[in-house]
């Protein structure tokens, strides 16, 4: 029997798509990538997932899994293999409030875990624009990060235990609950990060945090990079680590995003080089209780703490927001940099990482740099500042793959340059793999290909991504 029937046997005729039925799965949100699956498989279960890792193996046929399909690097582009998606695996098996954790399948949407964590008093601090439609086996796959790695970690840091199938269809079970397991090599964190060339994860434990009872946030107007990251500094030290964004908007993102979304305001009169989103969250009765004046003093505390930092300079302009519709709106800002970015072609997007101290001098380096490469291209750029994540993209007018290869080199010469990482949350996938050859280091990836060669021997699992040919 040929592969389309006999997944068509095991997972029943409506959950195998072929033609014109695969083309929400063939193709990128953004458009950058649209494919030719040969099909797209919707296994329901973990068995089914495993079976149908074997009869893709019988067939010789790649498997492409498919989570949210909210990426941003190819990492799901296939010409002839099977895409398997798991949107079927969408079930919340367990949430344990003593023991603050979730028992996950991957296919579960980030926003349904935020609910059902939230219906117990509980959160899961894993939070970005497209929490609506990302899935867990994505954002493992991909060890997403976000706006609050700052406080609690990227994805690596939330997950205690994983179920992955194996390219030769076993079942691998670290469903480990464990805060401690000394028991030899962390097999789990090889699966992390891999999107899908090792394995598919189908199930998680995850970690939950106690909610938390309130928020203080404020947009300010910072007088330099190197005074928003004393800010960050101090704010930390003054409220004992409770900072949990920290994220970086410039001049360049706020032209844009007036251009683009004048709707959604911006907060100083003028362009600041340096527009900061800061949000602060306790649980701590003392500081979520309301006080006799009608105040929180978690709100009290980020005023005063402000208020010092605007004495002494470093602040240039501030605004708290006094309800949670101007606190959405603040947020509302930042949140919109996907469809800013994404408004004008063509863009090179970069993903980068460096450490915090070093990103005054990137954007100081990068800016004459581009100049020469491309006279006149425009930037945006907005960042997990808290955390050293850059988004930094270019507007070059020239569409060229000349061009594009050469701003990314650039930007990548000057990463490497100050210790840093060309790819920070988004994975690597297609986008990057030419990255990856230049600049990952050769033991490393000599180890990277041996993992592979050892797990994969076939190269059937979501080949030509992640790992460059030597």
């Amino acid at each position: 029997m040929s592969l389309i029937p006999a997944l068509k046997s095991l997972l029943g005729e409506t959950h195998v798509l072929t033609g014109p039925d695969m083309a929400r799965y063939a193709r990128d949100w953004m458009g950058t990538y649209e494919g030719s699956p040969l099909a797209v498989a919707r296994p329901g279960s973990t068995a089914d997932v495993a079976a149908t890792v074997r009869l893709a193996a019988d067939h010789n046929t790649p498997i492409i899994p498919i989570s949210g399909n909210t990426g941003l690097t190819g990492a799901t582009y296939t010409e002839g293999g099977l895409l398997l998606s798991t949107e079927r695996l969408n079930r919340i098996r367990e949430i344990r409030p003593a023991s603050r954790l979730a028992i996950v399948e991957s296919g579960v949407i980030l926003s349904r875990l935020h609910d059902a964590a939230e219906d117990q008093g509980l959160y899961f601090p894993l939070w970005f624009g497209a929490r609506g439609s990302a899935m867990i086996g994505g954002v493992l796959s991909t060890n997403a990060g976000g706006s609050n790695v700052l406080r609690y970690g990227s994805t690596r840091a939330l997950c205690l235990g994983l179920e992955v199938v194996l390219p030769d269809g076993r079942v691998l079970d670290l469903m480990s609950e464990l805060h401690k397991d000394n028991s030899g090599y962390d097999l789990k964190d090889l699966f992390i990060g891999a999107e899908g060339t090792l394995g598919i994860i189908t199930a998680a434990v995850m970690k939950l945090v106690p909610a938390p009872r309130a928020h203080a946030t404020a947009t300010l107007a910072a007088r330099s990079l190197p005074d928003a990251l004393t800010l960050l500094n101090r704010l930390q030290a003054a409220t004992g680590g409770l900072v949990e964004a920290f994220e970086y908007m410039p001049a360049d993102y706020m032209a844009r995003l007036e251009r683009i979304r004048p709707d959604l305001g911006i907060p100083f009169p003028a362009h600041r080089d340096c527009t900061i989103l800061v949000e602060i969250a306790a649980t701590a009765p003392a500081l979520t209780t309301e006080t006799p004046h009608g105040t929180l003093p978690l709100t009290d505390l980020l005023e005063d703490t402000l208020a010092a930092l605007m004495e002494d300079g470093l602040i240039l302009d501030a605004s708290i927001a006094r309800s949670s519709t101007q606190r959405a709106a603040m947020w509302a800002r930042r949140e919109a940099a996907a469809e800013i970015g994404a408004a004008v072609k063509p863009m090179i997007d970069s993903d980068i990482a460096l450490p915090l101290d070093k990103v005054e001098t990137f954007l100081a380096r990068i800016g004459p740099r581009l100049a020469t490469i491309a006279p006149g291209a425009e930037t945006v750029t907005v960042a997990h500042l808290g955390d050293g994540n850059l988004h930094f993209s270019v507007y070059p007018g020239d569409p060229s793959k000349d061009l594009y290869d050469r701003v990314i080199h650039a930007i990548e010469d000057i990463v490497q340059d100050l210790g840093g990482s060309f790819s920070a949350e988004h994975g690597v996938g297609l986008s990057k793999l030419n990255s990856m050859a230049r600049r990952k280091n050769p033991v490393a990836l000599d180890v990277m290909r041996a993992l592979k060669q050892a797990l994969d021997p076939a190269n059937l699992m979501n080949p030509g991504k992640v790992v460059p040919p030597k």
